[in-house]
């Protein structure tokens, strides 16, 4: 006997500007059932609500904390950076060392050759020659006290640097800490909101989560799924709901969405609307 195959409905992409007409549609082309979909949507708002909340617990401390670490980091590299002129300022000393052991060693041989000429002309070229080595040995001497004067000045940047460092490890240490005791505090109870969350994203389709998340994003204080307040307006905006839609919202059967915010409006689940 021939088994008939079903094929799956292949959705059209998403597009991030689809209006919300479309998701509408999506809802009232839906098989899950629209009053199901609503509430994991206002149980999916409820578990980022909560998480949030966890979230800002911590304050400004992870800000404070990444802070400190570029901070400190900043501080590390210019030390090395530091280390690494004064590194190169003592193979530039030794180099002119070097080349002053040369220089004396030339002078040392030209100055025998003055004991034995006898010729003026070759005197005066002696001479000017040794003019010139000593020119060159004091240029040397004096970029060597250049160079010394350089390394005094990065070694006194690094103790400054260094002393700074040391305030900022103390200031990171003590706020990592502080961090820690929050987060350990509320770990449990966030990897559970976390793992709920996932478990109700997970049962909504692709185009719904999108338009949640979008919906999410775009709004100061986050919510994407509100109930109606004071029996008339959008809990969002505050903004009075029309008669017909705040029957919509209490029958559960269609998705309504405020007119003026765009959040999704839901009954509360505590008391009818």
């Amino acid at each position: 006997m021939a088994t008939t195959k079903k094929t799956k409905k292949i959705g059209a992409p998403i597009d991030e500007r689809e209006t919300f007409v479309s998701l509408q549609k999506n809802f009232a082309d839906s098989e899950s059932n629209t009053e199901e979909k609503l509430k994991i949507l206002y149980d999916l708002q409820n578990a980022d609500n909560e998480i949030e909340k966890l979230v800002q617990l911590r304050g400004e401390l992870p800000s404070e904390v990444a802070a400190l670490e570029t901070e400190v980091n900043s501080c590390n590299a210019r030390i090395e950076s530091l280390e690494e002129i004064i590194s190169q300022y003592n193979r530039n000393i030794d180099a002119m060392n070097e080349d002053i052991v040369s220089l004396d060693a030339e002078i040392q041989r030209y100055t025998k050759q003055l004991e034995k000429i006898s010729n003026s002309r070759e005197f005066d070229s002696i001479n000017k020659e040794l003019e010139n080595l000593g020119i060159l040995r004091k240029i040397d001497e004096k970029k060597i006290g250049e160079s010394r004067d350089s390394i005094a000045e990065n070694k006194a940047t690094i103790q400054r640097v260094q002393e700074k460092l040391e305030v900022l490890k103390v200031d990171l240490d003590a706020k990592k800490e502080e961090l820690e005791v929050i987060v350990e505090s509320t770990a449990k109870e966030e990897n559970e909101l976390v793992k709920k969350r996932d478990t109700l994203a997970a049962k909504l389709d692709e185009r719904t989560l999108s338009a949640y998340n979008r919906i999410r994003a775009s709004v100061h204080n986050h919510l994407a799924v509100v109930t109606v307040f004071n029996g008339d307006s959008c809990g969002g905006c505050f903004n009075t709901v029309t008669p017909q839609r705040l029957i919509d919202i209490a029958s559960g059967k269609r998705l309504v969405i405020c007119e003026h915010c765009g959040r999704i409006i839901v009954a509360s689940p505590n008391k009818a609307e």
